[in-house]
C-alpha cells in the first residue's frame, strides 16, 4: 500500500490526563531539532528505558530517518504542547517495519519525564495502529524491560490482542495483533 496524502496531514487535538492540551501528529523534517531538545531533556532512567543503555544523543541515522516516513517501512509521530509560542514534543512513537515478510513493524515509544502518566503512551499507540493497519501491518513488535511497568500496562491496556515471552537479559518480547481495532 502506498502513502496517503492525509498521512502528512494528520493531526490530533487531545488533553492529557490533567487537562493540558496537546497534539499528536506526524513528524516532520522541521522536528530534527525538537526531537533532540526532548531527548536532551529526558532522565538517566528514561533514556535507558527507552534504549537499554546509556548514551548522549540520539544516532543522527535515525534523525535523518524523518524524511523516510512512508507508514509502511517507517512511521513517526510526536505529541507536542505549545509553550512560548512554540512547540515542545513531549512523546514520540515510531515503528519499522520487518524485512521478513510477516507483516510486523517493531514499535518504539520515548514520552518526557514531566509527561509520563498523562496518558499519551496509549494515545499514540492508538493512532499508531490506525496507520499500520492501514498500511496493511498486522502486527507490532516491541521489546522491553521487565521492570518497565508502565510501558507494558500501555500495550495490556490497548485492547490489542497481546501475548508476552520472556527473553535474555530482563527483556519481555511484546506481540500486539492489528487485524481488528480494539472494542
Amino acid at each position: 500500500m502506498t502513502r496517503s496524502p492525509s498521512d502528512d496531514g494528520y493531526t490530533e487535538a487531545i488533553a492529557l490526563r490533567d487537562g493540558t492540551p496537546a497534539t499528536i501528529r506526524v513528524m516532520r523534517s522541521d522536528d530534527r531539532g525538537r526531537l533532540e531538545a526532548a531527548f536532551a531533556s529526558l532522565d538517566r532512567d528514561s533514556i535507558y528505558t527507552r534504549f537499554f543503555g546509556l548514551r548522549n544523543e540520539l544516532p543522527g541515522r535515525a534523525l535523518d530517518r524523518i524524511a523516510e516516513i512512508d507508514f509502511v517501512q517507517l512511521a513517526g509521530l510526536v505529541a507536542t504542547v505549545g509553550r512560548n509560542g512554540g512547540e515542545v514534543i513531549v512523546g514520540s512513537c515510531t515503528y519499522v517495519g520487518l524485512d521478513d515478510g510477516s507483516g510486523a513493524a517493531e514499535v518504539a515509544f520515548t514520552i518526557a519525564d514531566g509527561y509520563q502518566g498523562q496518558g499519551l503512551g496509549g494515545r499514540l499507540l492508538a493512532a499508531m495502529a490506525g496507520f499500520a493497519r492501514r498500511h496493511g501491518l498486522a502486527r507490532f513488535t516491541a521489546d522491553v524491560l521487565a521492570n518497565n511497568a508502565a510501558m507494558l500496562k500501555v500495550f495490556q491496556r490497548s485492547g490489542l490482542p497481546m501475548t508476552t515471552r520472556r527473553e535474555s537479559g530482563g527483556v519481555i518480547r511484546v506481540e500486539l495483533a492489528l487485524a481488528q481495532p480494539p472494542a
